[in-house]
């Protein structure tokens, strides 16, 4: 009855008052009453032809019923590729909305809404965050997805007119590649994701057998880790070996090697109590352990650091533990048949209205660049006296392994956990990637692309992206943006045309309610998805049970978070971390 109840309520309150200006206890069944309509409204299908129902065979293999295969294949074990590595990204707006901008992929130019409308004059920083939340946020989108890119050397680029002092007349935008479409489709392109759609710790274990086996030392389940407790390094590419290395800096590869030394931690101590398990059942059930304990980190962690708002605190713990609580859920086994009271975790699997998939408008509001800052430094966990200072391009690529080899692991992390990252606002983006020179030889202004991105993949417009989510348009450039400043800019740059205001561009724009760290218009896509990438998960639902993770694996994510996993591994950061109630928020700055 919880879930009816929830839906009576919110229908009885005023439809004209945002959800979150309401008293808490009004806010959530409003809260609710909107991921309903999204589930039932915003979930779209792409793929041609779509899934096919199958049996499952009585001789299905223990470790495809057991455990999470690396490509993603068997989550559904009804649909074995549904979410699998490979497959496509499906929509959250009606797909007759979604074809490529092809007449207006370039007005106005993505570089001049770059130069004039990202820009960072002076470092706006988030004082609600330290920075390892926006490292935190990258190495979780490198689990997420990953769309097929054209090759410079193929002649498929979208040349960007530079417009300004740039060495070439243009910058060369490799394309994103579609899926090839059956004939006779009358459907706009779709794109796949080279990554496992399914949250799953890809960015550490890979999404293959070939490139997992080399992460593995053979023993005892556990990743190969060299004595210093440092990743080993790719003597090819000069950066550790990992299951995902793209955009490669400081900030990843520390949380690359925390959560690889916890596997093997969780490795250790499934060896005690299964003695007799071999190398394979210990790397799968612990990939199993730590790939959720991630999940929930973000979940009742992250996005509250980042939306430190009470109602959406609520919202975050109810999706993991329910309204009922860790542990009320644990002494009342029967709450997990509802959803709202017992938990999303735990719960029975559905895919709602379509089969399981992020979706492109996910990958447009997780454009997050503001976060990071230009400039970093590396402070001593002890003294607190700065050690080193660094543009961000010198801690990135191949420059990143010197500096963890000079500076300790418990010293880069103190030194993101005192330090703030951006806030996601207009004129706010990292210089050194509006300039970025890659190793490929690729030079880039990466907020133009983010822009063109957004266009090329049939990204709704700002306003129109409201529309699609049943959110009242805005009206006018006063009503986009309580900045003065801004609202002119956003006004000559767009030629007075609201209705070709970029999603981007909105979003960063967009005056933010109490508690926010972002718009609450991305927080729409937010509310159904990170809800959805439990929801539709069996390793999260249905099969979230002892006989799957063991009962030491359930009580471990229980009692385990983010502060616990860096005690753990760097036990020299306590006294930082002492008293700070979210490990995503500053921490206490130690020494004079």
């Amino acid at each position: 009855m919880a879930k009816p109840l929830f839906d009576r309520v919110g229908d009885l309150l005023h439809r004209n008052r945002p959800w979150y200006k309401l008293p808490r206890l009004l806010a959530m069944p409003r809260l609710v009453e909107i991921r309903n309509d999204l589930r039932e409204k915003n979930l779209h299908d792409t793929e041609e032809p779509p899934f096919e129902k199958q049996e499952i065979p009585a001789d299905l293999s223990p470790h495809l019923r057991e455990e999470r295969t690396l490509d993603g294949t068997y989550n559904d074990l009804h649909y074995p590729r549904m979410g699998s590595a490979g497959c496509r990204f499906g929509r959250n707006v009606p797909l007759e909305h979604v074809a490529p901008h092809s007449a207006t992929l370039l007005n106005p130019n993505p570089r001049v809404v770059s130069r004039e409308l990202m820009t960072r004059d002076t470092f706006q920083p988030a004082t609600i965050l330290n920075l390892m939340a926006a490292s935190w946020i990258q190495f979780m989108v490198h689990d997420w997805f990953v769309h097929k890119r054209s090759s410079l050397d193929d002649g498929m680029d979208i040349p960007v007119p530079a417009g300004d002092p740039w060495p070439a007349a243009a910058i060369r935008v490799p394309r994103t590649i579609p899926e090839p479409a059956p004939t006779g489709s009358s459907r706009p392109p779709a794109y796949v994701n080279v990554n496992s759609h399914w949250w799953d710790g890809s960015q550490i274990y890979g999404c293959d057998a070939a490139g997992a086996a080399k992460l593995r030392s053979g023993e005892g389940g556990k990743l190969t880790v060299e004595a210093s407790k440092l990743l080993p390094l790719d003597p090819e590419t000069g950066i550790e070996r990992t299951g995902f290395t793209d955009n490669w800096w400081v900030g990843l590869a520390a949380l690359h090697t925390l959560f690889t030394l916890e596997h093997n931690h969780i490795c250790d101590l499934l060896h005690q109590q299964h003695a007799d398990w071999n190398d394979n059942q210990i790397y799968g059930k612990a990939r199993l352990i730590n790939a959720a304990l991630m999940a929930k980190i973000h979940t009742v962690e992250w996005t509250p650091a980042i939306l430190p708002n009470p109602i959406i605190k609520t919202a975050m713990n109810a999706n993991w533990n329910g309204l009922a609580g860790a542990d009320l859920q644990e002494a009342l086994e029967f709450l997990n048949d509802s959803e709202l009271l017992g938990g999303i975790i735990g719960s029975k699997a559905d895919h709602h209205a379509a089969p399981y998939s992020l979706t492109e408008e996910f990958v447009a509001v997780y454009r997050m660049h503001p976060l990071i800052p230009d400039e970093l430094e590396l402070r001593s966990a002890q003294t607190g006296q700065v050690l080193e200072r660094h543009e961000l391009p010198d801690l990135s690529g191949r420059k990143s392994r010197p500096i963890l080899e000079r500076v300790s692991m418990t010293d880069v992390f103190y030194s993101f956990g005192v330090a703030h990252p951006g806030a996601m606002t207009l004129h706010n983006y990292p210089k050194h990637l509006q300039n970025l020179h890659r190793e490929n030889g690729e030079h880039l202004d990466l907020a133009a692309i983010d822009i063109l991105r957004d266009r090329e993949r049939g990204v709704p417009r700002y306003n129109q992206f409201r529309q699609l989510l049943r959110k009242e348009p805005v009206k006018s450039f006063e009503e986009l943006t309580d900045n003065a400043e801004w609202r002119e800019q956003i006004r000559k740059v767009y030629n007075n045309d609201l209705e070709m205001v970029d999603l981007m561009t909105g979003l960063y724009a967009e005056p933010l309610p109490e508690g926010f760290g972002f718009s609450e218009t991305a927080f729409r896509i937010f509310v159904l998805m990170a809800s959805r990438r439990l929801k539709s998960d069996r390793f999260f639902t249905d099969d979230y049970r002892p006989e799957i993770y063991t009962e030491l694996g359930l009580s471990y994510i229980r009692q385990n978070g983010m502060a616990t996993v860096l005690r753990r591994h760097l036990p020299e950061l306590a006294a930082a971390l002492q008293g700070v109630e979210n490990p995503f928020a500053p921490w206490r700055a130690v020494g004079g």
